[in-house]
């Protein structure tokens, strides 16, 4: 059956990963904050933000602001949003398929991170909508948040790639009958969308 859709990961394939260890050891690095004592706060608190049940202040008041500081909120969110860099070859490819393909965002985010990146980057220009784990209550690897997907997009499995840079995250997305691209790079991307079809 034909391929009629495909979801992109953001983070990882797109842009780099919104706010994942390597961003979280570069930001904590510069604000000289004790790497360990943040991890553990933000253990507990990175599930409720990626799952919108906790807004990025909230976030930032459990996980650093419950103590002074001497820099501000807003200092620390804008070296946060500093970290998303575009992945420039992906975007392009990206960009190229969607006047043939219904595309659509199926990722793992808190509400205030992915709106600043689909806003800075302009993912809306291509995606048609953002199927995202603030939005939908669910997380990947969970199959439950790519039958979401599905659903929302109006496709059955066989008729939808899923692109993730994370292999556990593809298997999930095999296991429920989508087809899936664990991404490496945007070279192998393209050979492998255009194996499905998807060209």
């Amino acid at each position: 059956m034909a391929i009629k859709a495909v979801f992109w990961d953001i983070g990882g394939v797109l842009l780099t990963n919104g706010w994942d260890r390597e961003q979280r050891a570069d930001v904590l690095g510069r604000f000289n904050l004790d790497a360990a004592e943040f991890t553990e706060r933000h253990r507990l608190a990175a599930p409720e933000l990626e799952l919108g049940r906790m807004t990025l202040a909230d976030y930032m008041a459990q996980t650093l602001f419950y103590t002074p500081r001497d820099f501000t909120p807003d200092e620390f969110r804008a070296a946060m949003e500093a970290e998303s860099q575009p992945h420039a070859d992906s975007l392009a490819l990206a960009r190229e398929l969607a006047g043939r393909w219904r595309m659509y965002s199926l990722n793992n985010e808190g509400h205030d991170l992915n709106d600043h990146r689909i806003r800075t980057f302009e993912l809306h220009d291509f995606l048609l909508g953002f199927f995202t784990s603030c939005y939908l209550g669910v997380m990947k690897p969970s199959p439950g948040i790519y039958r979401l997907g599905l659903q929302l997009a109006n496709v059955r499995p066989e008729e939808a790639v899923m692109i993730d840079d994370r292999a556990q995250n593809a298997e999930a997305a095999r296991s429920v009958g989508m087809h899936a691209v664990h991404y490496k790079g945007a070279a192998q991307l393209r050979e492998a969308l255009a194996a499905l079809g998807v060209e």
